[in-house]
C-alpha cells in the first residue's frame, strides 16, 4: 500500500498557499474598502516603511479559531502583522494594524503578538515602529472575565522600554484606547491631519458613558491632540509624510541607549561663518526676530527635523546634526509670546531633554528668555510643578550639554534654560548681545525703587536714570567679567565652538548622585 503522507514539497505548497491567502491580493473587497476610505493597508505601509524585501514576518499563520475568536478567513493574522525588518540598513521590529479586520481591534492573538513584538525590541536592542489603526480590546473576546482578568504585561514591558529602544508610534487611522497609550509611551507620535484620532474612548463609547455627543475630529483629532494638546509630536497631510517622518526620526538616533550615535554626512564645513547672524537678533530686547534662522544657519544644512513645533511654539525643540554628530537643540522663540516659558512650553522641553538623554544626544540650549508666565492665568495651570518638571530633567541629564545666550537671560527662566553655571554646562557661552540678570529692568526699576523715583523733582528723568544705570551692568561683558559664562563669542563663530566643544566631551557624565533607587519626577 502506497505511503499517503505528503512530501516536503506539498507540505510547502500548502504552507505558501496559505500564506498567499491573507495577503492583500487574496482580499481585494477588504483592501477596496480600505483604499475608499483614503488609506493603505497594513501590508503597503509596511512596503513604504522598510527597506525592500527585509520583512521576517513572524505570527504570519495565526488563526483565530478557539472560543471567541473569529476564524482565519475572518482575521487573517488576527489583524496585526508583526515582524523585523531593515530601514535605512539598520534593523527594526515593526507592528502593523489591519483596519480590514474587526476595525483593527486587539484580539487574544493579535495582542500576544504585539506582546511578542515588545519583547524582542527590549531583547535585541532594536527600535520598536508601530503603524497603529485600530480601537482597543476587541468587544468579542474582551467581555469575559476569564480571559480579561489576566491583563497583560504590555504595559510593563512599555515601560521597561522606554529609554532603552526609541519607540515610534504613527497614527494613521482610528487610534481611540489602547493604541493612544502605545503612543503616550513612545518617542515619536505622528497624526494624519484628517484621519488619524487619539484619546482614551471614542464618540460612541462617550456617549454611553458620560452622555456627551462629540465628532471624532473635535474630540481626538490632529487639530487636538496635535496642535492644542501636543500629546502628537508631529501632524502629516498624508500617511507618506507620516512614513517620512518615522525613517528621519531614526536617523537621529541609535538602536538602543547603549550603541553609539549614528553619524551623518559630514560634508559640511565645521568652521562655516555666516555674516547674517550679526545681522538676526536685535540688541534692543523688544524687537522679535526669528529663532529658526539662527538655529539653520549654526547646524548641518538641510539636518533639522523638528518635533511639536505647533504645540507650545514659543520654545523650538528640535534635532540637527553637528558635523554629522545628531544633537537636540532646545530654544527660546522670541516672535511668541517673546521666548518666555508656559507651562506647555515647560513640558515640551522637560520630555525632549528626557529623550535626548535617554539615547545619548548632546543637548545645546540657544537662550533668550525674559522669563516665566506669570499671573493667576499661568498658576491654574500648575506652573510650578512642570517648571519643576523641567528643571528635574535638566538636573538629572548626563549628556554634553552647552548653553548660549544670544539675548535676554533674566531670571529663573534663565536657570530653567540652563543657562551659566546653573547645571553645569560644558560650555557656557554667550553673545555679545546678551543680558543677563534677575527680571526686565524696567520691571526691576518699578518694583524696588517706585517711591523713590516718584519722590524725585522729575519722576520720569529719575526713573531713567535708574533704568540707564542698571542697563549699565548687566552685559555680555559684565557677566564675562564675573565669570558666570565662559567666554563672549563672535555670533559667526558659533557652529565652530559648539563642534569643537562637543569634540572633546565625553559622551556621559559619571554619576554623581546620592545612594538613593530613584528621583521623583514632578508631575
Amino acid at each position: 500500500m502506497a505511503d499517503a503522507t505528503p512530501d516536503s514539497r506539498a507540505l510547502l505548497d500548502d504552507l505558501h498557499a496559505k500564506r498567499a491567502s491573507l495577503l492583500d491580493a487574496a482580499r481585494p473587497a477588504a483592501v477596496a474598502r480600505q483604499h475608499e476610505r483614503g488609506k493603505l493597508t497594513a501590508r503597503e505601509r509596511l512596503e513604504r516603511l522598510i527597506d525592500a524585501g527585509s520583512l521576517r514576518e513572524f505570527g504570519s499563520l495565526v488563526s483565530g479559531d478557539g472560543e471567541h475568536q473569529p476564524s482565519r478567513a475572518q482575521a487573517p493574522a488576527d489583524g496585526v502583522v508583526t515582524g523585523t525588518a531593515m530601514i535605512e540598513g539598520r534593523p527594526v521590529v515593526v507592528l502593523s494594524q489591519d483596519f480590514t479586520v474587526f476595525g483593527g481591534s486587539i484580539g487574544v492573538l493579535g495582542s500576544a503578538k504585539s506582546q511578542r513584538a515588545l519583547q524582542l525590541a527590549i531583547q535585541r536592542g532594536m527600535p520598536l515602529v508601530m503603524l497603529l489603526d485600530g480601537g482597543g480590546h476587541r468587544i468579542q473576546g474582551g467581555q469575559d472575565a476569564r480571559h480579561f482578568a489576566h491583563a497583560s504585561t504590555q504595559f510593563q514591558q512599555f515601560a521597561r522600554a522606554s529609554g532603552w529602544v526609541p519607540m515610534v508610534s504613527l497614527m494613521l487611522g482610528a487610534g481611540f484606547a489602547g493604541p493612544t497609550n502605545y503612543a503616550g509611551l513612545s518617542d515619536l507620535v505622528v497624526m494624519v491631519r484628517g484621519l488619524a484620532t487619539m484619546g482614551l474612548a471614542g464618540p460612541a463609547l462617550v456617549k454611553a458613558g458620560v452622555g456627551e455627543e462629540i465628532d471624532q475630529e473635535s474630540l481626538g483629532g490632529a487639530q487636538v491632540q496635535v496642535d492644542r494638546q501636543g500629546l502628537a509630536d508631529l501632524g502629516t497631510e498624508d500617511e507618506a509624510g507620516a512614513l517620512a517622518a518615522a525613517r528621519r526620526f531614526l536617523s537621529y538616533l541609535p538602536g538602543n541607549a547603549r550603541a553609539p550615535l549614528p553619524m551623518g554626512p559630514q560634508d559640511d564645513p565645521p568652521n562655516r561663518r555666516e555674516e547674517a547672524l550679526l545681522d538676526l537678533v536685535p540688541a534692543n530686547p523688544r524687537k522679535a526676530y526669528d529663532m529658526r534662522k539662527v538655529i539653520a544657519l549654526i547646524t548641518d544644512r538641510d539636518s533639522v527635523f523638528e518635533l511639536k513645533p505647533s504645540f507650545a511654539p514659543n520654545v523650538i525643540t528640535l534635532l540637527a546634526r553637528l558635523h554629522g554628530r545628531p544633537v537636540g537643540v532646545v530654544a527660546n522663540q522670541p516672535q511668541r509670546l517673546g521666548g518666555m516659558l508656559d507651562a506647555n512650553a515647560c513640558d515640551k522641553m522637560a520630555h525632549f531633554i528626557a529623550l535626548c538623554d535617554a539615547f545619548g544626544l548632546p543637548l545645546v540650549s540657544l537662550i533668550d528668555i525674559p522669563g516665566f508666565a506669570i499671573g493667576s492665568g499661568a498658576e491654574r495651570t500648575t506652573l510650578g510643578r512642570r517648571s519643576a518638571k523641567l528643571i528635574h530633567e535638566w538636573g538629572h541629564a548626563t549628556v554634553p550639554r552647552i548653553s548660549v545666550v544670544l539675548r535676554k537671560g533674566y531670571g529663573l527662566g534663565y536657570f530653567a534654560m540652563a543657562g551659566g553655571r546653573s547645571f553645569g554646562a560644558d560650555a557656557s557661552l554667550a553673545w555679545p548681545t546678551a543680558q543677563i540678570c534677575a527680571m526686565s529692568v524696567e520691571g526691576s526699576v518699578d518694583v524696588a525703587f517706585r517711591k523713590a523715583y516718584l519722590a524725585a523733582p522729575d519722576p520720569q528723568a529719575e526713573r531713567q536714570r535708574m533704568i540707564d544705570e542698571i542697563r549699565s551692568k548687566i552685559g555680555a561683558v559684565r557677566g564675562a567679567e564675573g565669570f558666570g559664562i565662559d567666554e563672549l563669542i563672535d555670533p559667526r563663530d558659533t557652529r565652530r565652538v559648539l563642534i569643537e566643544t562637543l569634540a572633546q566631551c565625553p559622551p556621559r557624565r559619571p554619576p554623581d548622585q546620592p545612594p538613593k533607587y530613584r528621583s521623583i519626577t514632578p508631575i
